[in-house]
């Protein structure tokens, strides 16, 4: 096809591309165009067809590779079952970047955000802020050499935090082969190979139905986003791997679980209900920024989380920013740096808390927003002590765990209204009220921990929608790897 007739036939194909298959496109052509600037995929194309780099086999390929059959055969004047045929005799895109656009399509929106919350100590802040795909993620990465065509341990091992067991093993079979195609090579059909990998159950898609007070389920109405946000990673796919597991509860008590009330309201209602569920609870009221990391640390070396089957960190302070980790609690004061949440998920990792690797960890933190003031930054990572059972710590006897990818294991419920309701007499969390009274309800009747939380919002939501002017905004990540009963 003369270079004229390709470049009309470019001119078509790009004004029929979405903003994501632009995106997806670019980065199939990262190893043709190198390092020349791509300011959009029309020139992208035109410059890679002005160098020779192009021609009308490799549009065939991409277009394949993006999974516009309908241009392939309005354009390109083919079917996806000839352009398969053309590309037996060998491939310009790397196996690798197709896999990478692969998982980027697969993966939606709340896995993405998983995946985000779990590589925050990988990448640094403010390098995942504008990432809306997996394919943003994975340039990143590039970027700092920890993922490249020879190197995607770091995916597959994410991948199965998050619990998309269906994608870790695309990057399984990718692997199996030794090392990624590079491109121009054709590479035959993968044989699946078994890996020493954590062990990771399926999940079953979980929908946010909410229940009324009385247990009745109805159908949702539609949700304000601004009202409430609710994250439960999904696979969206069906995967046979035997019954599902649950995490062991069976000590006594069951573990540690440490509350902070800074402002008064919830504290004692939530050291009831968990010692109702067997757990050691201690309660601290009305902290400083700088006492709550007192404690925060001191706990995160306590000699009892070996003991115990779980942790659970209850937080009740006034707060500011608006990321979900970037929020600062600022305890009783509000003219001071504020601990980032950050900084408190990092005490209890597996590197900084050996004690907890493999254990559930379950974070419930009510904030009420106050205005952002100006200041210094809040308390800093490097400001608290994460160095697990050394020096500063009670030493712990080393116990054999299980590999767990770090951030695994992890629970963490966050709800966030205004300060101002703090200044009506007798004043009560709703979230924190539906979280007691589920967390009970749930230990009754056997169930576990997300379909509970489930449960808290559909009180919280129909909350809203009562009083517009009172609402309640909640956030749910999790890496929970088994099913857990409280």
């Amino acid at each position: 096809m003369a270079d004229g007739q390709l470049s009309q036939t470019i001119n078509d194909i790009a004004e029929d591309l979405s903003s994501e298959d632009c995106k997806r496109l670019v980065y199939l052509c990262s190893d043709l165009h190198g390092d020349r600037c791509v300011e959009d995929v029309r020139g992208m194309l035109r410059a890679l067809l002005s160098s020779g780099d192009l021609d009308h086999v490799i549009l065939l390929e991409l277009m394949l590779r993006i999974k516009r059959y309908d241009i392939l055969k309005r354009v390109l004047r083919t079917d996806k079952r000839q352009a398969e045929g053309i590309l037996q005799n060998g491939c310009v895109v790397s196996e690798y970047r197709v896999l990478m656009a692969d998982l980027s399509e697969d993966m939606g929106k709340e896995d993405l955000q998983s995946l985000i919350f779990l590589l925050s100590d990988t990448l640094p802040r403010g390098r995942l802020e504008k990432a809306t795909s997996f394919l943003d993620v994975v340039v990143e990465l590039e970027k700092l050499e920890q993922v490249s065509s020879e190197k995607v341990d770091l995916i597959e091992q994410y991948l199965w935090a998050i619990r998309r067991v269906d994608l870790a093993k695309k990057v399984q079979r990718y692997q199996s082969k030794g090392k990624g195609s590079q491109p121009g090579t054709s590479v035959p059909r993968p044989m699946e190979k078994k890996q020493c990998l954590p062990k990771i159950q399926p999940r079953t898609t979980l929908l946010p139905t909410p229940v009324s007070r009385t247990g009745s389920h109805h159908r949702p109405k539609p949700q304000a986003p601004e009202n409430l946000k609710l994250a439960v990673p999904e696979t969206g796919r069906q995967c046979c791997q035997g019954p599902v597991e649950a995490y062991p509860m069976q000590t006594e008590p069951r573990g540690v679980c440490v509350i902070i009330d800074c402002v008064g309201s919830d504290g004692d209602m939530l050291e009831q209900t968990f010692s109702r569920l067997r757990f050691s609870v201690t309660l601290r009221k009305w902290l400083g920024v700088v006492e709550m990391q007192s404690v925060l640390t001191e706990v995160s070396c306590c000699s009892q989380l070996q003991r115990g089957d779980a942790f659970v960190c209850c937080l009740l302070s006034r707060a500011r920013g608006a990321e979900l980790l970037g929020t600062e609690l600022l305890g009783t004061e509000t003219q001071l740096p504020g601990l980032r949440l950050d900084a408190l998920r990092h005490l209890f990792t597996p590197q900084a808390c050996p004690a907890l690797a493999g254990k559930p960890k379950l974070f419930f933190l009510q904030s009420y927003s106050v205005a952002d003031l100006p200041g210094p930054c809040g308390v800093r990572d490097e400001d608290l002590e994460t160095d697990g059972p050394a020096t500063a710590c009670v030493a712990m006897e080393t116990v054999p765990t299980e590999t767990v990818p770090t951030d695994a294991d992890v629970f963490w419920s966050q709800c966030r209204t205004e300060e101002r309701q703090l200044g009506r007499g007798g004043h009560q969390s709703v979230y924190l009220r539906a979280l007691c009274a589920a967390l009970l309800n749930g230990h009754k009747r056997k169930r576990h921990l997300v379909d509970v939380h489930t449960e808290v919002n559909g009180v919280v939501y129909e909350h809203n929608q009562r009083q517009p002017g009172e609402t309640y905004s909640m956030q749910l990540r999790h890496t929970l790897r088994k099913l857990l009963f409280l």
